[in-house]
């Protein structure tokens, strides 16, 4: 197969990179390094090793963890390229004694019930600082979640949020919830309406339960009102 062909999620599955997982279109892996300087060693390796495959991966360095994504820009999707790529990390980290924290892989991203996505992406492109890309709005650094939509049509009704105020949760979040290769959260807050629910947890935390983050004050909307809602500085 050729290195430009992409290749399916069964063949990325049965190729053998066991340290690795198709996430949101990439393939990645997540070491623990343990420290900052074994770390740096093996961002070094990889370094070394991309350069002279002319295939760049995304990679993050922090004190306890490199966490590496690949993904063949130039073809839009997984290649035989990010396989290979992939074996020759993996093998670096055996060399360093760094093992593959497989359970520790997460990715979020959004996704909004609308069918209106090619009108509302200028403005989430604007709010989150991205750019959009496929009708998406995505940030190429990787430091917010990529925007995705669902449209109207067609909706799994067992997966449909409640649209209507609960009476045991304060006020609900209106919107479909789905699961898309990681998690997705429906979002039907103006910022308005976010910075307000933000303010109101400061003192007490968080709630952990969906139904419960906003406080009964705030008014849950549609996604699509919300390119159209007044705004304010905080």
């Amino acid at each position: 197969m050729s290195d430009q062909s992409t290749l399916s999620g069964v063949q990325v599955r049965g190729a053998g990179i066991d340290d690795w997982r198709q996430i949101l279109g990439r393939i990645k892996a997540r070491f623990c390094t343990g420290d900052f300087a074994t770390g740096l060693a093996l961002v070094n390796k990889i370094g070394d090793a991309a350069a002279s495959a002319d295939h760049h991966p995304d990679i993050t360095l922090t004190y306890t963890d490199v966490i590496v994504s690949l993904f063949s820009r130039d073809v839009g999707g997984i290649t035989a390229r990010d396989v290979d790529l992939a074996r020759r990390i993996s093998s670096y980290a055996a060399e360093l004694g760094v093992l593959a924290d497989v359970p520790g892989l997460t990715q979020l991203e959004v996704g909004l019930d609308t069918a209106r996505g090619e009108h509302l992406a200028p403005f989430y492109a604007a709010l989150l600082g991205a750019e959009i890309q496929r009708g998406e709005p995505v940030d190429p650094s990787g430091q917010v979640p990529t925007v995705w939509w669902q449209d109207t049509q067609g909706v799994d009704e067992a997966w449909r949020c409640p649209s209507s105020p609960s009476s045991s949760a304060g006020t609900s979040m209106s919107g479909s919830a789905t699961t898309r290769a990681s998690l997705a959260f429906a979002l039907s807050w103006t910022p308005v309406d976010a910075w307000s629910a933000m303010q109101g947890h400061l003192a007490t935390g968080w709630s952990k339960t969906p139904t419960a983050i906003a406080p009964a004050s705030v008014r849950p909307l549609d996604a699509d009102a919300i390119a159209h809602a007044p705004t304010r500085n905080p």
